[in-house]
């Protein structure tokens, strides 16, 4: 069986499109109400627009400076890390590829780690470092991948990558000063609390520009799970397309992880579960994965700041507890198959 034309759940894409943004609306109104300090909903559009009281001026100081953004910003991560992950899958032909498992993340990770360790770090050093680190990670995956039949090559580097790019965060980790460490700690586990307008103002334009290129190659990346000899002899140029998406996902995942830190499996669940549903066509595919993205996490993190209030848990682990028994299946039905 091909899990890239898994279809038991099959719709249209336009009630497809429908369920989740209505879904979505309904998130982003929960998690704007939910959290340490609970919110009621009927007082969410007084609270942005109008207040007449001290104790309104102040929850609608939490929700417009703090809520908001954080929620906005789940969104953008949610969508950006499924629409890559959807990309991986189609530029390795593999339904098991996504940022994380292939060590992209890692990667960057490994890059942010070195900035915040080895250099006065700040917003531009750590992005950029994270970059680099998941672009080498990208490039060194997808050949080392190519040399082995199936996904074992490309599982086998991606292990590879985040054993060497883990060992060398817990080196560095050794040899940072405390307050490095409670970074390095708390960034490690992933978290969107340092979603903020400013945040927003800065990644939101990049983010959503290079999605949109993204979602412009969904031509060639329907090409390419035919094959890349297909995928040529139908005029794609495959070669630069095939770097043209590496470069497009590391841009895209590098920042974000840099001011995240690790969520993972997002963009291995999501691009799968809108594939059983909406089909594999990614022009269709990609959109309904950025959605869906946006929902998830947005539900994931409200999950995680309502669970142990007034505390919060990593965001890294609820996408993890989630996505690890889905990865189980997957490697299941692959092998199933």
């Amino acid at each position: 069986m091909n899990v890239f034309s898994s279809n038991a759940f099959k719709s249209t894409p336009k009630q497809t499109y429908t369920v989740l943004i209505l879904s979505l609306i309904v998130t982003i109104v929960g998690a704007s109400s939910g959290g340490a300090i609970s919110i009621p909903v009927s007082k969410l559009i007084t609270l942005l627009f109008g207040v007449t009281t001290s104790e309104e001026e102040l929850i609608s100081r939490i929700l417009i400076d703090i809520r908001v953004p954080r929620v906005l910003f789940a969104c953008l991560n949610g969508a950006a890390l499924a629409v890559t992950g959807a990309t991986m899958q189609a530029l390795f032909r593999n339904p098991l590829a996504e940022p994380g498992l292939v060590g992209i993340s890692s990667g960057a990770a490994l890059g942010a780690v070195i900035a915040i360790v080895l250099t006065s770090g700040g917003f531009l050093m750590t992005s950029s470092a994270a970059f680099i680190g998941s672009l080498l990670a990208t490039l060194l995956a997808y050949h080392m991948g190519k040399r082995f039949y199936g996904v074992s090559g490309l599982l086998l580097s991606g292990i590879a990558i985040n054993t060497i790019a883990g060992s060398t965060i817990g080196l560095l980790t050794t040899i940072a000063d405390d307050n490095q460490l409670r970074d390095l700690t708390f960034w490690s586990m992933g978290s969107l609390a340092g979603g903020s307008w400013q945040t927003l103002i800065l990644m939101a334009p990049l983010v959503l520009t290079l999605m949109v290129l993204l979602c412009s190659q969904w031509k060639v990346m329907n090409g390419l799970l035919l094959g890349e000899r297909e995928a040529s002899h139908l005029g794609f140029q495959i070669t630069v397309t095939r770097r043209r998406l590496i470069v497009l996902t590391a841009l895209i995942v590098g920042p974000l992880v840099a001011i995240t830190g690790g969520i993972g499996f997002l963009g291995l669940v999501v691009p799968h579960l809108m594939r059983m549903i909406i089909g594999a066509n990614h022009r269709y595919l990609l959109p309904a994965c950025a959605i869906a993205g946006a929902l998830i996490l947005t539900m994931a993190d409200l999950l995680a700041r309502i669970v142990i209030t007034p505390a919060e848990l990593p965001i890294g682990l609820v996408t993890s507890l989630i996505g690890g028994p889905f990865f189980f299946w997957m490697l299941v039905k692959v092998r199933s198959g």
